[in-house]
């Protein structure tokens, strides 16, 4: 484990806990004293304040890449490079450009990439995924969907990286609107056309308070995502409107869903794992047992940097 924050302590050591094809043998965080106390805490084997000594560890097969983004990349290839597996957090890196380093960096290395878009493994997507293909709605039109969430933080809350521009990349868009990206490019298939907005409604900070996307699909779908961190209500709805009918979901977490089409309407509950990420480093961890690629690849994770690029409007080598 690169990086000890808090998803690390809430979710990431309980799911490879949880999970009995991996172990968890050593944590490295950028005070060495801090890594010591967070292994001790969490019965972890051994602990390092430099990462780059735990990388020449030959016990250690691979590494969960949890820092902050504008590590990520340097995270990634360095592990590559000492021959580790790396499941990276999202967002994937800054920029495509970064992306493109990572993978190559793990083909060249002949090692597996994984992402954290742990939405993927959600009961209540596959739902609507199948849903979708059997035509119950008829031909998705528009889909929608919003993320509220408060967030102002003080200089010295540990997260305040989240909003200084050269470590985070963006706001929220970047923030959790990346997760919302790869559900839509899950669902929809490639973006072929995007229209922007990001402003700073509440907030003087380096990066937007606020920020919408339009974006359309080679099938002719077509989506808006919405997402702030100044509203006082939190929001985390998905909707999607077919030719023959339409899908409502209120709080995609809880993985309840409406559907109403000319059969009327009922509702379905298909909830998450109790934790979000228990499931996603199982199939990472058996994507190395079984050597093949876990279902959240690099692949992945640069489709919705490229959308990321395109919204802030940042240069990219994308083709």
């Amino acid at each position: 484990m690169i990086g000890a924050g808090d998803i690390v302590r809430k979710r990431i050591v309980p799911a490879l806990r949880e999970n009995d094809n991996c172990d968890l043998i050593a944590v490295s965080r950028g005070r060495g004293e801090r890594a010591e106390a967070f292994a001790a805490e969490f019965g972890i084997g051994k602990w390092y304040g430099d990462w780059r000594a735990m990388l020449a560890d030959d016990e250690i097969q691979a590494v969960y890449v949890a820092s902050p983004v504008y590590l990520h990349a340097g995270h990634t290839v360095a592990a590559a490079e000492a021959g580790k597996h790396v499941l990276c957090e999202k967002p994937m890196a800054m920029n495509v450009v970064e992306c493109d380093a990572m993978i190559a960096a793990c083909r060249a290395n002949n090692v597996k990439l994984g992402i954290a878009y742990y939405r993927r493994f959600y009961p209540v997507i596959e739902r609507i995924r199948q849903i979708i293909a059997s035509s119950e709605i008829g031909k998705p039109v528009f889909c929608q969907m919003n993320t509220f969430e408060f967030f102002n933080p003080g200089p010295d809350f540990p997260r305040h990286w989240f909003v200084e521009k050269e470590k985070s990349g963006g706001g929220p868009m970047m923030d959790f609107g990346c997760h919302r990206l790869e559900i839509l490019t899950n669902l929809f298939g490639k973006v072929v056309r995007t229209e922007s907005l990001t402003a700073n409604v509440a907030f003087d900070r380096e990066v937007e308070d606020t920020a919408a996307v339009l974006l359309q699909f080679d099938s002719g779908t077509c989506a808006s995502l919405v997402v702030t961190h100044a509203s006082h209500e939190s929001r985390d709805t998905l909707d999607i409107y077919g030719t023959r009918g339409a899908i409502h979901i209120e709080r995609l977490n809880d993985g309840e869903l409406t559907l109403r089409s000319e059969g009327g309407e009922r509702r379905e509950v298909h909830p998450p794992s109790a934790n979000f990420h228990t499931p996603m480093i199982r199939d990472f961890a058996d994507a190395l047992i079984e050597n093949r690629d876990p279902r959240v690849g690099g692949d992945a994770g640069r489709i919705v940097a490229e959308i990321e690029d395109d919204i802030y409007r940042r240069k990219t080598n994308a083709t």
